[in-house]
């Protein structure tokens, strides 16, 4: 009987995820729900006091659990852990200060917008030209963007105050994803890196109060149980990011984060926050934008063949 088989060269592969990407489908979810979290608890604190209190508590649990891995921390690991723990501190201070006036599934779609940026970061440093994809990827973020924000962010020519913010934090989240990668070697070791840029980003966002304007404010469960409990969620995912992106890469990374804008604005729908139908498009946009920019089109040669 003749072989009914398609040609090798015809079947579809289907990709399975790896534990590694896995983990990050995890971490993802986890990063939804600190929106709402953080949104909450800016009503009671100042956001570099917020913002250094959660990431200290993530390097000290880190730095308590693999204490003895902290005994070989190498000059090489420190300077990586630094890099990365600037690019978290301004990501994750401007998001907080963003959250102070927009709400947090507003703030969860803008944030998506890093993960277009990327691709660009990574013809900056790398000298990878971003793909047709990426362009049209872009333009789609761009156009969720104005809805997500209302029409008058064009005809006025400016954005709300949390808005801007929060857009140019996704700068400096985009640079901590290729940073990750960058640094991810053999000869790292992944959670000395994760710990020391945990400790960068909680002191530099304590040392940021003064220049803000902040003091510490007086002691309420209201401010303390939420930023002990992102201590300990922060110290997860910044963990398993610097595990998983050594197998993982960068753009593969970021598609499995576009689904946290998702798990973000679930998460504020069902705490009761409302946005209007012009925004749920525009942050459905966001993401479409977020999953054409890691579609590939076949090559002239692919086609030919």
């Amino acid at each position: 009987m003749p072989d009914q088989s398609l040609p090798a060269r015809e079947k579809i592969a289907f990709r399975t995820f790896s534990r590694e990407e896995w983990a990050l489908v995890c971490i993802t979810v986890l990063w939804g729900v600190t929106f709402l979290v953080v949104h909450t608890a800016m009503r009671y604190t100042g956001a570099m006091f917020f913002v250094g209190l959660r990431f200290t508590t993530a390097a000290l649990l880190s730095m308590l659990l693999f204490r003895r891995l902290l005994l070989d921390l190498t000059l090489r690991e420190v300077r990586a852990g630094a890099c990365v723990g600037v690019a978290i501190f301004f990501g994750y201070a401007l998001q907080t200060v963003g959250l102070g006036s927009i709400s947090s599934s507003q703030s969860a779609f803008i944030t998506a917008m890093y993960v277009p940026v990327v691709p660009f970061l990574q013809w900056f440093f790398f000298r990878r030209p971003p793909h047709l994809m990426v362009w049209l990827g872009v333009l789609f973020a761009f156009c969720g963007l104005v809805l997500l924000t209302g029409p008058q962010a064009i005809t006025h020519l400016h954005l709300q105050f949390g808005e801007v913010v929060t857009l140019v934090s996704t700068i400096a989240i985009a640079m901590e994803v290729v940073l990750i990668s960058r640094f991810a070697s053999p000869a790292i070791n992944s959670f000395r890196v994760a710990i020391v840029q945990l400790f960068v980003a909680g002191l530099l966002a304590f040392a940021a109060m003064p220049v803000m304007g902040e003091h510490v404010p007086a002691f309420a469960w209201w401010w303390v149980v939420p930023a002990l409990g992102l201590g300990v969620m922060s110290a997860v995912i910044q963990l398993v990011m610097n595990w998983a992106q050594k197998t993982v890469s960068p753009t593969r990374a970021t598609l499995i984060y576009a689904g946290e804008p998702v798990w973000a604005g679930l998460v504020g729908r069902l705490a009761g926050e409302y946005l209007p139908a012009r925004a749920l498009v525009g942050g459905a946009l966001v993401i479409l934008g977020v999953l054409v920019s890691e579609v590939r089109l076949p090559s002239k040669q692919q086609r030919q063949d």
